[in-house]
């Protein structure tokens, strides 16, 4: 399984950007083409306490290339251009493998 991991660290008003996150940002990254599931973490603390994580998302893809076919899509863009214009601050983006251990 291919993955876009999205890593977002605290923003300065948490309610205003789930509020976001949940009803404008996830329709949108659920319509990229070949998107197989989103899963979506919320950060509660590290083993020495807080942590200055708020929300881990992945976007799973069934193999590279669907991976590759949504990354090139008009709705990923689209997706993009709006977690640019209410994230870009505070996340970070990552493209990963799924391997066994």
């Amino acid at each position: 399984m291919f993955k876009l991991i999205a890593i977002y660290k605290i923003p300065n008003d948490k309610d205003a950007f789930q509020k976001h996150y949940d009803e404008v940002h996830t329709p949108l990254v659920k319509k990229v083409p070949g998107l197989k599931e989103v899963r979506l973490n919320k950060v509660f603390g590290t083993p020495r306490g807080e942590s200055d994580l708020h929300l881990i998302a992945e976007l799973c893809f069934e193999n590279k290339d669907a991976w590759k076919t949504a990354m090139k899509s008009e709705e990923n863009m689209a997706a993009g251009k709006d977690l640019m214009g209410f994230a870009k601050e505070v996340v970070s983006i990552h493209f990963a493998e799924e391997v066994k251990a």
